[in-house]
């Protein structure tokens, strides 16, 4: 299972830092979650801000646009180093448009879905994914407690790629921790985001992946 620690729980004065201690812990991905204040009630950082992290780590940066009109700013985030976009399904009318239009300017298409929405949404998408993302928080803040209402949902977006015959990856956001990161492996997961349980583990962020790796032998 890939790990992808989420930069969102880290120290924002030591960002640099930060992305380079995940690269250092063994993870396998870096998350950069982007928040408009409008999609989600919360401002994080654009473009600027992840280019600049590009000089201090080498991991696949998997970039999670929390806002309105994603459409527009792709080529901005494709440009900065994103190695893949995922867009909320509720944030995008023109969905199946979006995703090829990351494909065809070189990034992995990703699609987010909040707790609140069903995987029918992937439906006619199916095809043109590389990641969906399931939230196991409602979206926003980091911090939250996973929700396990959340769970049958991971299984039933497996089940959904699946009998499309599609590889994408099925990664899950929110609350991850030791204790349950092999329970949403079991049910179909192929990446876990982890904030806290790298950023805030009491002996840093090797010993936040450490633990995680643990876990899931």
């Amino acid at each position: 299972m890939l790990i992808a620690p989420s930069i969102l729980a880290a120290d924002f004065a030591r960002l640099g830092e930060a992305a380079a201690a995940a690269e250092a812990a063994g993870a396998d991905w870096l998350h950069l979650d982007v928040m408009d204040g409008h999609f989600v009630p919360n401002l994080t950082f654009g473009p600027p801000v992840i280019a600049a992290l590009r000089a201090h780590c080498g991991l696949p940066f998997d970039v999670h646009l929390m806002v309105e009109r994603p459409e527009r700013l792709i080529p901005e985030y494709l440009r900065a180093g994103a190695d893949s976009i995922t867009v909320h399904a509720e944030a995008c009318p023109q969905l199946h448009r979006t995703l090829g239009w990351i494909r065809e300017q070189g990034g992995r298409a990703g699609v987010a879905l909040n707790p609140g929405t069903g995987v029918e949404a992937l439906e006619y998408v199916a095809g043109c994914l590389d990641v969906v993302l399931v939230l196991t928080v409602n979206p926003g803040f980091g911090g939250q407690s996973f929700l396990p209402e959340a769970l049958p949902k991971i299984a039933a977006v497996r089940a959904l790629l699946d009998r499309h015959g599609s590889r994408a990856e099925v990664e899950v956001d929110g609350g991850i921790t030791a204790e349950n990161i092999a329970r949403v492996r079991e049910l179909g997961a192929t990446v876990a985001v982890a904030g806290t349980s790298v950023y805030g583990h009491a002996d840093g962020a090797l010993a936040g992946v450490r633990a995680l790796r643990e876990a899931l032998r």
